[in-house]
Order: structure tokens, then C-alpha cells, then sequence
């Protein structure tokens, strides 16, 4: 696997000792000080505040030690990633963590300074400034957190490139890097070839750009269940001819944010070496206007037989996402997992912060909502409610791409991908916004990866695998 790009620094590297304290732990902690930094402390008001920093100077005015606080217990519920946050108040110099939180803090924390070195700086004239730099603690999960961090920092990179430089060849690109990397076997249908090959659902969202639509493919692993990650990869998105206003278009290089987190996440699969017979499938389109786009009220047939009145060009997410499922539900994968940009009513009813999720899959609900908590990557679960499946049929072909009235979006929206599965043994949808709209601890705005370390810690007793 590639080095992660948010990497520890080397053990023989000098290093000044960082302590994490809460603030219920500030009192006894301080109590164990020498008295000079016990005055430092009081003189410098330093309460332990979630994210607050102080740096203690030795005799000759060296730094001698940092403390970065982790707040109250209120404030941890607030705030992921607390030393995330505090990486960029921190001196650039090299640093171990000195205290000795519980493992799953210590994990957490941890993650969040690797993420928190993530910068954008492709398209910059000058490199970001120097960050402090961390030891592998112990304790840590090092190993694993790189690989997390590395699949974070690709999944970011993806999103935020404009779509002038990322469109279906580019993603096929990365596809193909990714691949190669991991000795995965990637092909691609292109064209009029998926016609041929029966994917009319991608064809027609992609025909009209003279960037040619095609669907990758990448399988790895010869042994274990199967594993198949679906992700939406509409590279742009004008809405078609139910073109969208020029302020719903401004983040429209997002749309393939579904595309990107299971790549992360397949990232994340092969550097820890799961025993799973692994498939990713990427619808790769960009839905354009010209003269061949499909048109509101066009009734298209689905790979699976299906019929879809369009009546909303805009909703061409789903279109995709159908061919891509059935041809996954093909092969009765033991676990099929969908993540895609697709609704602005997930937005509406979670924020942007919070992607729901839809499964008929008890066990794995459980395992998911409890994984969110545990791993700072919070998902929740909406339902896949029947009575709503009228909505989603609209009379004159089997299903509506966009039902009127615009109540419960998401959920239509999932209820029209679960058509599209019918024989894998678990099935999840994540309705995800992939993107991080102003600065937070460890994500800075753009581009993010959401519900894939859920999954990472969800999937494997599911699954019968180590973890």
C-alpha cells in the first residue's frame, strides 16, 4: 500500500511530550506537575477547554511540554476529533503523547491528527505550511489508522477536484491506480457498448456529454463471501433538461462522492487484507445537455427489465445506481452496499453531518448504528416504508424516477434502488452528502468521506471475518 499520506513520524525522532486532558481529569492531572508548570498552567488560564492548547516553556524558554484539552463529557458528545482540531495551534515540531487515555479516545484522537494534515494544494502556487508532526502512540492502532487516513485522504481528493479534471476518464484513472496498486483486475464498459452489453440506464444519463459514460468495474480477492460496494459516479451534475439553478450547481463536482467514499473504502479493505471476494462498480457518467439527453417523460427499461418513466432529469442518480445494482444483485453477493450523493431531502430531514442509511437488515442496522458511535463516523438508520412504494409507481411504467409532491425524497429514492436487489443477503443504502460545508476539527471544508469506517467496523463479524 502506498505510504500514508498523513503519516506518523520516525521513533527516533526527538520528540516533546504532548499530555490530552479532560477537563474533569485537569485537577488530578495538574496535581501530579512540578510546580512550575502548575503555574504556567493557572497563570496562562488554561481549563482544559475541548481544544484548548497550552504550550509550557522549560527554565531556558524551550518548549518543554504541550497539553491539548479534551473538554467535558457534554463537549466530547459535540466535538469529534478534539486533537485534530488542536494540530494546527501546535508549534511544528515532533511530538508523543505523554498521557495514557482509554484506547478507543486514544484511537479516536489519533485518526483525527492524521486527518487533520489533509490539504488540498493541487492547484496552488505555494505548499501549505509545515504541520507539527506525531509518534506512533501506544496504544494506537497505528497501522490501521494510516490505512484509514490514507483512504480518507483519497476519498477527499476525489471530491474536491474540479470536474474539469474529473470526470469519467480521470475517475476511471483512479480506478485503474487503485487496481493496479492492489493487483485488483479492473474493466470498463464504454459507450454504445452499454447497450450492448445492457446497462440502458447509465446510457442514457451519459449519452449526452461528449464525455463518454461507462461502467467500471474492479474485482479482488479469490476467497471468502463476497463483498460488493456500488457508489454513484456522476461526475457532474447540470440537472439535465430539467437543468438545475446556478446555486444547486455550485457543489454539483460532489456528485460522485459515492464513487469516492467506496473507493476509500475498498482502499481500506485490500491494505487490511480482508479474506472477501471484493467488487466495486461505478457508474462513471456525467449528465449534460445537448441533444441526445433523455427528455421528462421518456420511459426507459432498466437492466433488470424494469420500466422508469423519468419524469425529472435530475434525478438521474438512482438511474445509474439501478443498472450498476442489478447487475451486483446478479451474482448474490453475501453483503451489497450503495453509497451515493442522491438526495437534497436527506439533507433537509439530517443535516449535512448525519448521512441515513436504509436496510431491512436488522443485525446489520445494529452493527452500524453501533459502529458510527464507536468510530466518530455517525450514520442513521431511515426506513425502507412500504406504504410508500405507491409513490414510486407512477401508472404508465413500473417505476417513477421522481415522484410528485416532493415529501419523503430519500425515501422514495431508496425504496426505488431496493427494486433493483432482490437476492443479495444484505443490502444497505446510504444516502450521503459527501462534503463538509465550513471548517470543523480534522475536516476541513470540502470533500469527506462518510458511513465507510462504520462499515469497515460493522461488516466483519457480519461477514465471519477477523476484522
Amino acid at each position: 500500500m502506498r505510504p500514508a499520506p498523513a503519516s506518523f513520524a520516525s521513533d527516533e525522532t526527538a520528540s516533546i511530550p504532548l499530555h490530552l486532558v479532560s477537563a474533569e481529569g485537569l485537577s488530578d492531572w495538574r496535581d501530579g506537575q512540578p510546580q512550575r508548570v502548575r503555574a504556567w498552567l493557572e497563570a496562562t488560564g488554561f481549563r482544559a477547554a475541548a481544544g484548548q492548547v497550552a504550550t509550557v516553556p522549560d527554565a531556558a524558554g524551550a518548549l518543554a511540554l504541550a497539553v491539548v484539552g479534551l473538554g467535558d463529557d457534554r463537549a466530547r458528545r459535540r466535538q469529534r476529533f478534539i486533537l485534530g482540531g488542536a494540530r494546527g495551534k501546535l508549534p511544528a515540531e515532533t511530538y508523543h503523547i505523554a498521557s495514557d487515555p482509554a484506547p478507543e479516545v486514544l484511537n479516536e484522537q489519533t485518526l483525527g491528527w492524521l486527518l487533520a494534515g489533509y490539504r488540498f494544494d493541487r492547484f496552488r502556487k505555494e505548499p501549505s505550511p509545515a504541520l507539527a508532526a506525531l509518534k506512533a502512540p501506544d496504544g494506537a492502532s497505528a497501522a490501521r489508522l494510516e490505512i484509514i487516513a490514507a483512504a480518507e485522504w483519497l476519498t477527499r481528493d476525489l471530491i474536491n477536484t474540479p470536474a474539469a479534471n474529473m470526470g469519467p476518464e480521470e475517475l476511471e484513472t483512479a480506478v485503474l491506480a487503485l487496481g493496479e496498486e492492489f493487483d485488483a483486475q479492473v474493466s470498463v464498459t464504454y459507450g454504445d457498448d452499454l447497450l450492448m452489453e445492457n446497462f440502458p440506464l447509465i446510457h442514457a444519463v451519459g449519452r449526452a456529454s461528449d464525455r463518454t459514460p461507462r461502467l467500471l468495474d474492479m474485482r479482488w480477492g479469490q476467497e471468502g463471501p463476497r463483498l460488493t460496494l456500488v457508489g454513484k459516479g456522476v461526475c457532474f451534475d447540470t440537472g439535465g433538461l430539467n437543468i438545475k439553478p446556478g446555486n444547486s450547481m455550485g457543489l454539483m463536482k460532489k456528485d460522485m462522492g459515492g464513487a469516492a467514499t467506496v473507493l476509500g473504502l475498498a482502499l481500506m479493505i485490500m491494505a487490511l487484507g480482508w479474506k472477501v471476494r471484493l467488487r466495486v462498480l461505478i457508474p462513471a457518467v456525467e449528465n449534460a445537455i445537448s441533444g441526445s439527453a433523455m427528455r421528462p417523460g421518456d420511459i426507459l427499461t432498466a437492466r433488470n427489465g424494469m420500466t422508469v418513466e423519468v419524469n425529472n432529469t435530475d434525478a438521474e442518480g438512482r438511474l445509474v445506481l439501478a443498472d450498476a445494482l442489478s447487475l451486483a444483485d446478479e451474482e448474490s453477493p453475501d453483503a451489497l452496499i450503495c453509497m451515493a450523493t442522491l438526495t437534497g431531502a436527506a439533507r433537509v430531514a439530517l443535516g449535512p453531518d448525519l448521512p441515513p442509511f436504509y436496510t431491512d437488515d436488522e443485525a446489520l442496522a445494529a452493527a452500524l448504528a453501533a459502529a458510527g458511535v464507536g468510530q466518530a463516523d455517525p450514520v442513521w438508520r431511515m426506513p425502507f416504508h412500504d406504504p410508500y412504494e405507491p409513490m414510486i409507481e407512477p401508472g404508465i411504467a413500473d417505476l417513477d424516477n421522481a415522484p410528485s409532491g416532493g415529501m419523503a425524497g430519500s425515501i422514495t429514492a431508496a425504496l426505488f434502488l431496493r427494486r433493483f436487489v432482490r437476492q443479495a443477503g444484505r443490502f444497505v443504502h446510504f444516502d450521503i452528502y459527501g462534503w463538509q460545508p465550513k471548517d470543523a476539527p480534522a475536516r476541513p471544508k470540502g470533500g469527506v468521506g462518510q458511513g465507510a469506517r462504520a462499515l469497515l467496523a460493522a461488516l466483519p463479524p457480519l461477514l465471519g471475518l477477523e476484522g
